[in-house]
């Protein structure tokens, strides 16, 4: 399932991060976090992940995506792997079709998070760089994403995916990658729509409804029967 969601920053929020990512912070070469296959294909920056701003980024994401209804709805996190974040320009500009790997190390906290869901928060405006696409290879053909600064996008970690060359500007962003409660992807479909729909209907109908009741009970046995944690 590919989910945007809008506006995951406030706009305090947001010049925060473009400010800690702009005023000096530490870019190192981004092959540093890459594997054995995608080292090959990677071509971007990375911020230190020990840096004080990556801290202090990380800190910030965190919070904004714990904070969104919509996230856990859709993600429904057990772990979630400490956000990072690129830079792509100039000459290193890039990364090629990869998937990710399956089960990765996140340093803080010191964990390994299966990669169940790929996120990319997108922290530079669509009109500030040329290229930079986000591309996904997806069972309903390819798709091109390039979202407004603040804005998330998950998609499935199983899928082959790469950001196309930046020819103008800066494309800055944060990564990071969710294990779910619920580790299959159809089934973690099937909750957040019937989530949505519950939503709806408790909206029209009011809490005390019986068939909201009873509808809202079946999510819940059936969260309770997939659900690892």
């Amino acid at each position: 399932m590919l989910l945007r969601l809008k506006n995951v920053l406030t706009r305090e929020e947001l010049a925060t991060a473009r400010s800690l990512l702009e005023s000096g912070a530490q870019w190192v070469d981004g092959r540093s976090s890459a594997g054995g296959q995608a080292v090959a294909r990677k071509n971007n920056e990375q911020l230190a992940q020990d840096s004080d701003a990556s801290r202090r980024l990380q800190a910030l994401v965190l919070n904004a995506v714990q904070r969104d209804p919509l996230f856990f709805s859709a993600a429904l996190p057990r772990k979630i792997f400490n956000p990072l974040f690129n830079r792509y320009s100039g000459a290193s500009n890039h990364y090629g079709a990869h998937i990710d790997g399956a089960v990765l190390h996140s340093r803080n906290p010191s964990q390994w998070v299966r990669t169940d869901i790929s996120c990319t928060l997108f922290l530079a405006e669509p009109d500030e760089y040329d290229g930079g696409e986000l591309v996904i290879q997806d069972p309903q053909g390819e798709q091109r994403i390039k979202l407004p600064a603040g804005d998330l996008m998950l998609y499935p970690g199983t899928t082959l995916h790469q950001v196309t060359p930046v020819t103008r500007g800066a494309r800055l962003a944060s990564f990071f990658w969710v294990e779910s409660m619920v580790r299959g992807g159809e089934q973690r479909r099937l909750l957040f729509e019937m989530d949505m729909a519950l939503l709806k209907l408790r909206n029209a109908l009011g809490e005390q409804e019986p068939s909201v009741v009873q509808l809202t009970g079946t999510y819940h046995n059936l969260l309770r029967m997939w659900a690892d944690t």
